[in-house]
């Protein structure tokens, strides 16, 4: 039995319905004239049309596509080998297409999107492609599906901008019925509290790259998503709690029967829901709505998820014609409950979470505290009661049981009875440098309150060379400025993460002020990311000088410099040479992305200035 709905998270959806009321209904309005009611999208299309879509086709398909009865899905795939996560992909549309000719109807790859890998670019130039790569992602799934043959999507991705980028795009062609289809995570390898262990010692000059390397290969080991809980895994709890993943199908292995099985059953799910095989219709644009959108932000807070998701969620809302701002994000922590551990907020991995219990135990616990909305739309049907089972192979059939009604390992995962914080560890930080987002949930208490001088650069390199220089060997606030989209493409700052933590573990005051990003995983130094106006929008962050003492306070939410109002309006700013971010790596082509982006909290896109 659900709770009655939590006050704050009826509140805050309800602010979310009124500030978005003229958006949504144009978005509807726009998804109800693009739908052909009673007919497949097919319907009326010229000879020399209908010829082209299925010239390739074997001859049994263009028969059952030509009769314009029966449903005609598209395949958006993010497939590449270079992603370990999407490399299960390869061999989906024939498993697809064979199973559609099985059920009566057909399908087709509409379109590949680009799929790059953060971990790959960390710290190198093509991370500055890496949030603008999410917009690019929507437009090719726009492109893929503006061919107007296919009555329902499977949206096939997974990782940091692949799957933002997927609903961006699909959102548009929201009068058809979608499902998300994920691959599922690896194996579990070495675990991800020594690899951080082996990062640090590495910055410290304590081991060699052999020895780096061998960890690292160690973790990042076989097919299938990375382990730890940043904004890739972020994405599969998302597209789960959303309504738009079959029940418990986030972290189920790659190269399984059962992963195989849920793909087939995706497939199903998008025939069904065209309406055209006598039930329901379930079009993407009524699953994802302001309810569906507030569901997605609780168990980003329930999770302890990505930081990127602070910029993702309101690009995807605002696809939706749904307006969300940090503030929500604020207010719903402030009631959300920790109920999850998984590294970097603890040392257990997204297996070890599916294990203990994982979507299904986690949504049944907040739905019974009045935490979710089950009042909505996924793509099994009404409500959300189908999401507190998990599948499993009876005798090679696929079903769904009910989780367990206990956490199997509450280190990992907790009820809300037994948070591991009454928060979600989220916080909004505000002052006269801007307004920023700090997470805290891998924070120790005593290192969420920071005062210190600040040690200012303009590059992520700058602050790594006087780390190994020596030179910060004291209490400090990094400040890393114009890393903000305008300036460079926002990329994340990971590698800032082993160093940081290295001079925090020796017992200075330490944290990090940014308008850039940090990793999705992002860890236990209080960072305070995607400051919000960034430097080369004149934003504050511009006039604070080496020296200027900063507070960062993670429990009152403030961040402020401790500089006369006056004098410090009266700093001259002067923007360094940033050309050297337009050149070389392909972001020649970028320069278009990059002076028409908003703000992070507007969701940092050109697509929607």
């Amino acid at each position: 039995m659900n709770a009655p709905l939590n006050t704050t998270l009826a509140r805050v959806t309800q602010r979310i319905v009124e500030r978005s009321a003229d958006l949504r209904s144009q978005y509807l309005a726009s998804m109800d004239a693009q739908a052909r009611a009673g007919k497949t999208q097919r319907a009326g299309m010229g000879c020399a049309n209908m010829a082209h879509t299925t010239a390739a086709l074997p001859a049994a398909d263009k028969l059952v596509i030509h009769a314009e009865r029966a449903p005609h899905v598209g395949i958006i795939t993010a497939y590449n080998d270079m992603l370990s996560a999407h490399q299960p992909y390869e061999h989906y549309p024939e498993l697809l297409r064979s199973h559609a000719r099985a059920i009566g109807a057909t399908a087709q790859v509409a379109g590949g999107v680009p799929a790059m890998c953060d971990g790959i670019t960390q710290g190198a130039e093509g991370m500055e492609l890496s949030l603008f790569s999410r917009d690019v992602i929507a437009l090719a799934t726009a492109v893929g599906l503006s061919h107007q043959v296919f009555d329902a999507a499977l949206m096939l991705g997974v990782c940091d901008k692949i799957v933002p980028g997927l609903f961006m795009g699909a959102l548009q062609f929201g009068h058809l019925s979608t499902v998300f289809v994920p691959a599922g995570p690896m194996v579990s390898g070495l675990s991800n509290d020594a690899k951080a262990k082996v990062r640090q010692q590495y910055a410290q000059g304590l081991v060699g790259r052999d020895a780096l390397l061998e960890s690292e290969a160690a973790a990042y080991h076989s097919p299938g998503t990375c382990t730890f809980y940043g904004t890739a895994n972020s994405n599969q709890m998302l597209m789960e709690i959303m309504g738009l993943h079959l029940p418990g199908s986030s972290f189920v292995n790659p190269g399984t029967g059962l992963r195989e099985a849920l793909s087939k059953a995706a497939l199903e799910r998008a025939v069904a829901n065209t309406g055209k095989t006598g039930q329901p219709v379930i079009r993407l644009a009524d699953i994802v709505t302001e309810k569906t959108l507030v569901n997605g932000l609780v168990g980003l807070l329930a999770t302890g998820g990505s930081t990127n998701h602070t910029i993702h969620l309101i690009a995807m809302a605002r696809a939706a014609g749904v307006l969300i701002d940090w503030d929500d994000f604020a207010e719903l922590s402030a009631v959300v409950p920790l109920l999850a551990r998984v590294y970097p907020n603890g040392k257990a991995d997204v297996n070890h979470f599916h294990a203990a219990g994982g979507m299904g135990f986690l949504m049944r616990e907040l739905l019974s505290a009045g935490l979710l909305h089950g009042d909505v739309k996924t793509v099994v049907g009404d409500g959300l009661a189908a999401y507190g089972q998990e599948p499993w192979l009876d005798r090679g059939t696929l079903a769904w049981r009910e989780v367990p009604a206990t956490s199997g390992d509450t280190s990992v995962l907790r009820p809300v009875s037994e948070p591991f914080s009454a928060d979600g560890g989220l916080r909004l930080l505000q002052g006269n440098l801007g307004r920023s987002v700090v997470k805290v949930s891998a924070v120790a208490p005593e290192h969420r309150v920071v005062r210190a001088p600040a040690v200012v650069v303009h590059d992520q390199a700058d602050l790594l060379a006087l780390f190994n220089a020596g030179k910060l060997e004291k209490d400090l606030i990094a400040v890393v400025r114009y890393q903000g989209p305008r300036a460079n493409g926002m990329p994340e700052l990971h590698k800032l993460t082993p160093p940081l933590a290295v001079l925090q573990d020796k017992g200075f005051k330490v944290a990090l002020v940014t308008d850039g990003r940090m990793s999705g995983a992002s860890g236990k130094v209080p960072a305070a990311i995607h400051l919000s106006p960034e430097a080369l929008a004149d934003g504050p962050i511009a006039r604070v000088m080496d020296g200027d003492m900063i507070t960062l306070d993670c429990e009152r939410g403030v961040l402020e410099v401790e500089v006369d109002a006056a004098t410090f309006a009266a700093r001259p700013v002067q923007h360094p040479d940033l050309t050297h971010n337009a050149h070389g790596t392909g972001r020649e082509l970028f320069g278009l992305f990059r002076r028409n982006a908003c703000a992070p909290e507007q969701g940092a896109s050109p697509l929607f200035g």
